[in-house]
């Protein structure tokens, strides 16, 4: 990505956006915890990415954050408080939107649902304020796909206008499930500048969950890194190191650097898969 990006500057007294203390991750259905004894703090206005194995618990957090799953032992703050459900200071971008190709509502339509904090979703009355969508989707470079088909767009188009709907309600934190999934390099990149952009215009908390850490590593304020049942947090070149995650995993990982700044990550769960 060259010299792109440059890190948003979080003023180092910036308050909290998301605190943990000593967080325990469970199902009642499985006996040992998804992750467990985690202790991390978010400041508002920093970047933060998501990463670690399938299944490490990624979107766990995420459901945590969105009040729809509840710690097994530990606690949890978001801005200040303890996580509730539907909570307006939070724009959500969920892994999976059902959008096939016979989906004939208007990009701007959609995105004025989130104005409202209304869910796509079957008999869903469009309504909202038309202003408000047009600022989002200008917000993320989208501004001609407003009266196009939801179902005529690209996988890149439609991640614009999903991340246009968290937008449009104003959010003071984003979260974003796997954006990047299914969109190629250049894509990904684009995305990423994009978001980029906003977390520094509009000093937004963001949490972006990601399978390649390399379209990021160059704007990041912070990782969390779920892997073996435990999180490390903190800058990513405090994280992603061998060392760190040599004791992350429990067996020895390696990350290599090429020499266009790329991050592979060799050994723990999965020997064989890049950027974990």
């Amino acid at each position: 990505m060259g010299g792109t990006f440059s890190r948003p500057t979080v003023p180092s007294d910036a308050a909290s956006s998301i605190r943990a203390f000593h967080l325990t991750v469970g199902y009642r259905k499985r006996r040992t915890p998804v992750w467990q004894d985690a202790n991390f703090e978010i400041r508002t206005g920093e970047f933060v990415a998501v990463i670690g194995p399938n299944g490490s618990g990624k979107t766990t957090l995420f459901r945590m954050l969105l009040g729809l799953q509840r710690p097994a032992r530990g606690r949890l703050e978001v801005f200040g408080e303890a996580p509730r459900r539907g909570n307006p200071r939070i724009g959500y971008v969920p892994q999976r939107h059902t959008i096939d190709t016979d989906t004939h509502v208007a990009a701007d339509a959609l995105v004025r649902l989130g104005a409202t904090g209304t869910r796509w979703g079957p008999g869903i009355s469009i309504q909202g304020p038309k202003e408000a969508a047009a600022q989002a989707l200008a917000a993320v470079g989208a501004s001609e796909l407003g009266h196009r088909a939801l179902g005529a767009l690209s996988g890149g188009e439609l991640q614009r206008v999903f991340l246009a709907e968290a937008l449009a309600g104003n959010p003071e934190m984003l979260l974003l499930d796997e954006p990047l999934s299914n969109l190629d390099l250049r894509r990904s990149r684009e995305l990423v500048e994009v978001v980029h952009e906003l977390v520094r215009a509009r000093h937004v908390t963001t949490l972006l969950v990601a399978h390649d850490i390399n379209p990021l590593i160059r704007c990041l304020d912070k990782v969390i890194y779920i892997a073996n049942g435990r999180v490390a947090t903190g800058r990513p070149d405090e994280v992603l190191t061998s060392e760190s995650l040599t004791a992350l995993y429990g067996v020895t990982v390696e990350v290599l650097h090429d020499s266009r700044g790329n991050i592979v990550i060799v050994g723990g769960e999965n020997p064989h898969e890049a950027n974990a």
